[in-house]
């Protein structure tokens, strides 16, 4: 379980991270996670990815703006570059971040 804090440091000493927002209770949030990670994991080596389970850690999911799950919050280089609640396909995801991830780890 991290907090606020350790989140933002996260985001800053890395230069992609990718917030995952789910609860136990949302069986889109369990069946989308491992498709995603492997697709991240597969074509973007250099992400932290972050999950945060919003049942108990609800002060970091207002901090974000997060009031749905599942959501995908990516960063680039510090900057929110990407969000993404409820409805997405991990093809879409992916092809998202992929420009300007390839352009940034030149």
């Amino acid at each position: 379980m991290q907090n606020i804090e350790d989140i933002k440091k996260i985001i800053d000493e890395n230069l992609a991270v990718m917030l995952y927002f789910s609860a136990p209770t949302c069986n889109v949030c369990h069946a989308l996670k491992p498709k995603l990670l492997e697709a991240i994991e597969c074509n973007f080596k250099e992400f932290e990815v972050l999950s945060i389970d919003t049942s108990l850690e609800q002060e970091s999911a207002a901090y974000f703006s997060v009031f749905a799950i599942p959501t995908v919050l990516v960063f680039l280089d510090g900057k929110e570059f990407l969000r993404k609640s409820r409805h997405m396909s991990v093809d879409e995801v992916v092809i998202e971040i992929k420009r300007p991830y390839e352009i940034m780890m030149r």
